[in-house]
């Protein structure tokens, strides 16, 4: 298990934990595996949470905190025997008592086998949902047969959830070369579906509108916690706009944050969009960022082609936009090999069009939209289930990434698309004296920095 993987893990089990126990106990989770401790088997998982020390003696202050927080614990054990089966041993212990500080073992009972698939369960049900969904049927099935004979080989036994999903992912995007395509923890709702027949004949209710709403508030809230993406708005010297895009975030709820944006930069010289720490999202978020780039006259942005339908859902540039569009200026996107997904969408339908120059890395590589779908309560899989096809080049960027206009070192990048948009702005015959005078000192800054073979530290990777 990664360290990486291991620390996201604890975050959640930790979080988890502080919403079944009182407010303030200082009580911390850490996740331990086989070789950690004796008593951890091989395939098992150990959650051991640490209960802060008391004046007391450590056996009075264990035994008063588990009466005090009985039903949290079992619903804890609960959770952890649903979403991470494999931590059959949970247990709870003095925080800095030492090795032989008492200890509350509480083991999976067994009473939620039914729900807890073994290794083989997990890739045999991973294989039929690949072989259902995947946008490429054939391909689908050559890796399906290929995990197969690992399966057979024994190579996904006696192995933890995260272990599993980690082995299965790497072996599926060796086969198919397709980075969205990937096990992980975490069951998760499936795909939408129509409602099903009840064992009585009744038609199940549709969703109910009141519980959407909430859900959809509640996705608002949690986007503007990293303010859907947007982490930084700025104007540079020289009247150079600077936008730093972390993620693609739904237009339905990051639209009044993009047009703050785009109000803010409306008044530069040119635009910096930086990419290079952008993950992906939702294909209607880069249709609303690029319709701020183009005027209102139809602009064919992209397609997407759905294998299960046999459908294409043509995306366009909107006729209207909040706020004022940015139509006239260059604009230079800074790419990544981690730009993937709905961020090298971005990228690469600007670039086919045109519109911006694409400075940086070539990006990871990832152009097939992607559904989850559960395979347990502890285990899902992502899925491509359609592919980009851009109406300029009649292809996309899946396995290839986007390809700058200029290749340089991602810390680089930033740099050279200030320079050049620098050299733009000393270039126009209408500049203010005073932005004039900034924008000659910050070039001659970076001529300086690149002279003597350093940044000069308005780099902004982190």
């Amino acid at each position: 298990m990664e360290r990486a993987e291991q620390a996201m893990i604890e975050r959640v089990i930790n979080h988890e934990m502080n919403e079944r126990f009182t407010a303030g106990t200082g009580a911390r989770a850490v996740l331990l595996q086989h070789g950690d401790d004796p008593a951890i088997e091989p395939g098992q998982l150990m959650v051991r949470v640490f209960i802060p020390a008391s004046d007391g003696p450590p056996e009075q202050a264990l035994d008063e905190w588990r009466s005090a927080h009985e039903a949290g614990i079992d619903d804890f054990r609960r959770e952890l025997s649903l979403r991470l089966p494999a931590a059959r041993l949970l247990e709870f212990t003095i925080d800095g008592a030492g090795d032989d500080a008492p200890r509350i073992l509480v083991p999976d009972d067994g009473s939620l086998a039914a729900e807890q698939l073994s290794g083989r369960e997990i890739v045999t049900k991973a294989l039929e949902l690949l072989r259902a969904n995947y946008v490429f049927p054939e391909q689908a099935g050559q890796a399906a047969t290929a995990i197969e004979a690992r399966l057979a080989a024994g190579e996904y036994d006696n192995l933890d959830e995260i272990t599993l999903t980690e082995r299965l992912t790497s072996h599926l995007q060796e086969i198919t070369e397709d980075k969205h395509l990937a096990v992980r923890l975490g069951g998760g709702p499936g795909p939408r579906r129509e409602p099903a027949e009840t064992p009585d004949g009744e038609k199940e209710k549709p969703p109910d509108p009141e519980k959407k709403a909430a859900r959809r508030e509640k996705m608002r809230r949690i986007g503007r916690m990293d303010n859907f993406g947007i982490r930084r708005v700025e104007r540079l010297d020289g009247n150079v706009g600077y936008i730093d895009l972390r993620r693609m975030a739904m237009a339905a709820n990051a639209g009044p944050a993009i047009t703050a944006a785009m109000e803010l930069v409306a008044g530069t010289y040119a635009l910096i969009i930086d990419m290079r720490r952008n993950g992906g999202g939702a294909p209607d978020g880069v249709v609303f960022w690029c319709s701020y780039l183009f005027d209102e006259r139809p602009t064919h942005l992209n397609d997407i082609f759905h294998a299960d339908t046999g459908e294409t859902r043509q995306f366009w540039a909107l006729p209207y936009v909040p706020g004022t569009r940015y139509t006239d200026q260059p604009v230079y996107v800074l790419t990544s090999h981690r730009t993937f997904s709905g961020g090298e969408d971005l990228c690469y339908t600007l670039q086919a069009l045109g519109r911006a120059e694409v400075i940086g890395e070539t990006t990871g590589g990832g152009a097939h939209p992607t559904r989850g779908f559960p395979i347990s309560a502890a285990v899902s899989i992502g899925i491509p289930f359609a592919r980009s096809v851009n109406p300029v080049t009649g292809t996309n960027w899946q396995g290839t990434g986007v390809v700058p206009d200029v290749s340089a070192d991602a810390e680089q990048a930033y740099d050279v698309a200030y320079a050049k948009a620098l050299r733009h702005v000393l270039d126009l015959a209408d500049v203010p004296p005073p932005v004039e005078h900034e924008a000659r000192d910050a070039l001659a800054a970076l001529d300086a920095a690149a002279q003597e073979g350093a940044a000069p530290g308005t780099d902004v990777t982190g």
